[in-house]
C-alpha cells in the first residue's frame, strides 16, 4: 500500500488524525507526518481517513491488479 498527501492541498483540519490516529499526526498547526508505505492492514483506516478529508487530499493504492 502507497500513501499520497497532496500537502499543496491540505489545509490542517487534522480530520484524517481522528479518523486513523495511528497513521496521521499533526505535529504543530500546519506540519503533518504519515507513513507513505504503512502495512496493508492498516487499509481501512486509511480508507476513512481520505474519506474525512474534506479537501481529498489523501490518496492510496493498494496495489491490487485489475
Amino acid at each position: 500500500m502507497r500513501v499520497v498527501v497532496d500537502l499543496n492541498r491540505c489545509q490542517g483540519y487534522a480530520q484524517c488524525c481522528y479518523a486513523a490516529p495511528e497513521q496521521f499526526e499533526m505535529r504543530g498547526h500546519e506540519i503533518l507526518f504519515y507513513d507513505p508505505t504503512p502495512p496493508s492492514e492498516k487499509q481501512a483506516e486509511i480508507a476513512r481517513a481520505a474519506q474525512a478529508c474534506p479537501v481529498r487530499a489523501i490518496s492510496f493504492d493498494t496495489g491490487a491488479k485489475a
